[in-house]
């Protein structure tokens, strides 16, 4: 425990006294104990809801351009056209080129398929057949070609054969292969780059992420795992986590809606060179003042909250609030009038060293949380199921400290992104490490570009489509179709058929014709024909003159 600062040191005697005093408060014993000194008796004791807390003053929000979209209203925004903020033709036009020369690669190394070079409509026919097998389930890809049978997929093998789809899938690259060898020579250097095969895609991205749109006041940062087994170095396992190995993903994102203004890709601790750890580092490299602006809030889970994270962050104009790990850093040890296991519910405690306050309170369990921009209690209370005297469970209101009232208001833009990215999840099993985050790109586009839809409909005070009829139309629009088709017409038994069926040939266009109905009824002139309906049963000319056939049936 820490020795208050305004607490003047205690006399000898005084020592004495006190220690007795504050053991017996605290109901331990000393005996056979070693005698504290004086900053045990002196460090700083939790407070209660009844305790008043001074508020620190409210950030100044200033961002540096208007919050929302940056689009132009007046224009017709199509799916196609929102995805395409995020891949343009020219990055389109890279990734098509360098999977071209890894294909050239591949074929020169003895591969046995056929290659034809990729282009931009048949790069997108690919995104778009991806995006169809998100919305369309089926257990393997071979299953979307399968025919004759009543499981049987039309769609995909008129877009492209099972063959060309998974030549594409094999050699889709972002880089260029022949500065990949170049980047290869260099493993177990500095100048090794961990993500050369990712960066002209992921660049592009992440700068159309933060061009396009402007976050509003609150944001939060969270951590992805994109599923993956087998690649050493930037495989994370995470025990808390539902999907354990994989890529982790640092993401900043917009707590009002979930738009991802940016993220980092982990390539292991040796890339984070400042000494002050991991969850500090990715914090503060997603963290751009000079993009953003200042006054913002930052809402973050326990991985990356520390005391020292949260001072240097106030430094720079921006708060931050989040739960906290008892035994990090800076945070307060004292067991002075602290929380206990026997404490009823809405039971709370606090302190405050500036900036920072730290506030335990119990829930089904016991939540430990820090801020910058709050105080400690407001009088907020949440209904939640307790005991009453009698010992029979009832609802009723306890009181919430602040700090956890916002953390959960705005810490739902987390879930949010997550039911969004893992509703229509286009990943599918693959053999290199760089196309699974290739697939995770395409999905970061599609989601911002639902996102940025949603915001221009409220602008316009519009009903936005629903996610997954966003994404439907977006997927015809890559390959070229609507998502309404025109119904197939049944079998129809009004065919054309002679009235007699006459064996001599020179015979039939003169023996059994009859008069025409459409030519009697209508025109009231009397023609004869060979023809008739087979339905109808009716006479009916048949001559490039005269379809009473098709006039009939009209």
């Amino acid at each position: 425990e820490q020795q208050d600062e305004h607490t003047e040191p205690c006399t000898s005697g005084e020592e004495d006294a006190n220690h007795s005093a504050y053991c017996e408060e605290d109901g331990s014993s000393l005996r056979g104990q070693k005698r504290k000194r004086s900053p045990h008796l002196t460090a700083k004791s939790w407070k209660t809801e009844n305790d008043p807390d001074i508020c620190p003053p409210p950030n100044r929000f200033i961002p540096a351009r208007p919050p929302g979209h940056q689009l132009n209203s007046n224009n017709k925004h199509m799916p196609l056209d929102l995805f395409k903020l995020f891949l343009s033709n020219e990055a389109i036009s890279t990734l098509c080129e360098n999977t071209n020369k890894q294909a050239a690669k591949n074929i020169g190394k003895g591969k046995k398929y056929s290659w034809t070079d990729l282009d931009v409509p048949e790069f997108l026919n690919y995104v778009g057949l991806t995006f169809f097998f998100s919305l369309v389930k089926l257990d393997n890809i071979r299953d979307y070609w399968k025919k004759n049978t009543i499981f049987s997929v039309p769609f995909p093998a008129d877009v492209m054969s099972q063959d060309r789809y998974r030549a594409i899938s094999w050699n889709i690259h972002m880089s260029d292969p022949e500065k990949d060898v170049e980047n290869d020579r260099q493993k177990g250097t500095p100048q090794y780059d961990h993500l050369f095969r990712l960066n002209p895609l992921m660049d592009t991205i992440k700068h159309a992420c933060n061009t396009f749109y402007h976050p509003r006041q609150n944001l939060l940062i969270d951590e992805r795992t994109i599923v993956r087994k087998n690649h050493a170095g930037m495989i994370q396992k995470g025990a808390a986590k539902p999907n354990k190995l994989g890529f982790k993903l640092f993401v900043l994102s917009d707590s009002s809606n979930g738009y991802i203004l940016d993220f980092a890709v982990y390539t292991g601790k040796s890339r984070f060179e400042s000494g002050t750890g991991l969850a500090y580092d990715s914090v503060m490299t997603l963290i751009k003042s000079a993009h953003l602006g200042s006054g913002y809030n930052l809402f973050l889970d326990s991985f990356y909250t520390s005391p020292k994270l949260f001072k240097d962050l106030l430094s720079l104009n921006v708060g931050a609030c989040g739960t906290y790990r008892d035994n990090r850093r800076g945070c307060p040890t004292t067991h002075s009038n602290a929380l206990r296991k026997k404490d009823p519910k809405g039971t709370l405690r606090w302190i405050r060293e500036p900036p920072v306050v730290y506030v335990k309170w119990k829930d089904f369990c016991e939540v430990s949380i820090c801020s910058t921009v709050h105080q400690a209690f407001s009088g907020h209370t949440v209904e939640r199921r307790v005991k009453s005297e009698d010992g029979k469970s009832t609802v009723g209101s306890i009181p919430c400290p602040t700090p956890v009232m916002e953390y959960n208001k705005y810490m739902g833009g987390a879930d949010m992104l997550e039911q969004l990215t893992q509703s229509y999840s286009v990943h599918h099993k693959t053999s290199r490490w760089y196309r699974v985050l290739f697939l995770h790109f395409l999905e970061i586009a599609a989601t911002n570009s639902f996102l940025l839809h949603k915001e221009l409909c409220r602008e316009k005070h519009e009903e936005p489509m629903t996610h997954r009829a966003f994404l439907e139309e977006l997927t015809a629009q890559l390959c070229g179709v609507t998502v309404a088709v025109p119904p197939t017409k049944g079998p129809s038994g009004h065919l054309p058929v002679p009235i007699s069926n006459q064996p001599d040939a020179s015979k039939r266009a003169s023996y059994g014709r009859r008069t025409c109905v459409q030519c009697r009824l209508i025109k009231k002139e009397y023609q004869s024909t060979p023809w008739k309906c087979r339905e109808c049963d009716v006479a009916l000319c048949l001559i490039a003159d005269r379809n009473c056939f098709e006039a009939w049936h009209d």
